[in-house]
C-alpha cells in the first residue's frame, strides 16, 4: 500500500520536472547590424498583476524595431525586440478582469519594454484587444503599432472630420496604408505619395490623389488641406506647411524641424508618439469587424529569419507591413 501512495504521488511531480518553463526569442546581445538578430533559449516569463501570458503567434516588423536594435534607444542588453503582437492567452494574472485563458487577442507593447519576437510575451491588460475573428494572426500582428499611430494622430491630435482635406505621406507604408483607411472612414478627402508602382494599390484603399514623389511636387496637387501626416521629416516637412490652409494642422512621427515648430502664420504643428491604448484598439477591431479597415500584409518570414525581416524592412520600399511568424520549437 505505501509503494503505491509513492507511485500515485510521483506522477504529477515527474509530469510537472518535465514541464518546459523555457521558450526560444531573438534577443540581441549587443546593438548593431541585423545579424545581431540571433534566435536564443530563454527563460519564460511570468504574468504579474493585470498581465497575460501570451503564446505568441505572430509579430509585426517595424521601423522602431530596427531603429532599437541599431542604436539601442530605450533598451537594455539583453533585449527581445518587437511591439507588434497577436497569440493565445496562455496565463492570466491577479486582479485581470477583461481575458481569459485561451482568448485570442492582439496588443502594441510598449515601447520601453519590447518583447513580441519570443514564443511568449507579457501583455498587459490595458494594451490588448480581442482579436477580429475573420482575420488571422499574422494579419492581427500586422495592425497594432501601425492603427494606433495613425488614430491618435488623425483621430485624437488633428481631430479629422468629415469633407476635410488631408495629405499623407508615405501612402504605402504600414502607417499610411491604414492612415488612408482612416481617413476615408471619417469622409476626408486624401491625397497620398508614392512610388508609381503603389498607385493602384493606394487608390483601391481609397486615396482620392496619389502623386508619385519621384517625378512630381505634391504642393502641384495640394493646396488648403486641413492636415498633413509627416512621416518623412526634412524637407518634406517644411514643403508640408505651404500646403496647409490657415488653422491646419501638421502632425509629425518623427519630430518637427525648425520650421515645422515655427511655421510662420496660423498652423498647429504638433510631434507624437504612439503608446498602447486597449480602448482605442477595441475601436480598431469594430472597423475591422465592419471591413471599414484591412491589414496589409507583404513579407512573412519565421522567426529564425529575423535578420532577413530587418534587412527587408531597411530598404524603406516594403509595401504595408514584414510579419514574423511564430513556429512550434517544441
Amino acid at each position: 500500500m505505501k509503494l503505491l501512495c509513492l507511485l500515485v504521488i510521483a506522477v504529477p511531480m515527474m509530469s510537472l520536472a518535465q514541464e518546459n518553463l523555457n521558450m526560444h526569442a531573438v534577443q540581441l546581445e549587443k546593438f548593431g547590424d541585423p545579424e545581431v538578430l540571433t534566435i536564443r533559449e530563454i527563460s519564460r516569463p511570468v504574468a504579474g498583476k493585470n498581465e497575460l501570458l501570451v503564446r505568441v503567434r505572430a509579430a509585426g516588423v517595424n521601423p522602431v524595431d530596427t531603429s532599437i536594435r541599431r542604436t539601442g534607444t530605450w533598451a537594455t542588453l539583453p533585449y527581445v525586440p518587437g511591439f507588434d503582437i497577436s497569440g493565445v492567452v496562455k496565463a492570466v494574472g491577479p486582479d485581470v478582469k477583461k481575458f481569459s485563458v485561451g482568448d485570442e487577442i492582439y496588443a502594441m507593447l510598449s515601447l520601453q519594454r519590447g518583447g513580441g519576437y519570443a514564443e511568449y510575451t507579457i501583455v498587459k491588460e490595458d494594451e490588448a484587444a480581442l482579436k477580429p475573428q475573420q482575420i488571422t494572426h499574422s494579419q492581427a500582428a500586422a495592425l497594432p503599432l501601425v492603427a494606433l499611430t495613425a488614430w491618435q494622430a488623425l483621430i485624437e491630435t488633428a481631430d479629422l472630420r468629415e469633407d476635410q482635406t488631408v495629405l499623407i505621406h508615405a501612402g504605402a507604408g504600414g502607417v499610411g496604408s491604414i492612415a488612408i483607411q482612416l481617413a476615408k472612414w471619417r469622409g476626408a478627402r486624401v491625397i497620398t505619395t508614392a512610388s508609381d508602382y503603389n498607385h493602384s494599390f493606394l487608390r483601391n484603399l481609397g486615396a482620392d490623389v496619389v502623386v508619385d514623389y519621384r517625378k512630381h511636387r505634391f504642393e502641384d496637387f495640394a493646396s488648403d488641406v486641413d492636415i498633413v501626416l509627416d512621416s518623412i521629416g526634412g524637407k518634406t516637412q517644411e514643403r508640408s506647411v505651404s500646403v496647409l490652409r490657415d488653422g491646419g494642422s501638421l502632425v509629425s512621427l518623427v519630430g518637427l524641424t525648425e520650421k515645422g515648430r515655427n511655421p510662420g502664420r496660423n498652423i498647429k504643428a504638433t510631434s507624437i508618439l504612439v503608446s498602447p491604448n486597449s480602448a482605442q484598439l477595441g475601436k480598431i477591431s469594430r472597423l475591422i469587424e465592419d471591413s471599414l479597415i484591412r491589414p496589409v500584409v507583404t513579407y512573412r518570414f519565421p522567426l529564425h529569419k529575423a535578420t532577413e525581416a530587418h534587412e527587408q524592412s531597411e530598404t524603406r520600399h516594403t509595401r504595408g507591413k514584414i510579419i514574423l511568424e511564430i513556429e512550434d520549437y517544441n
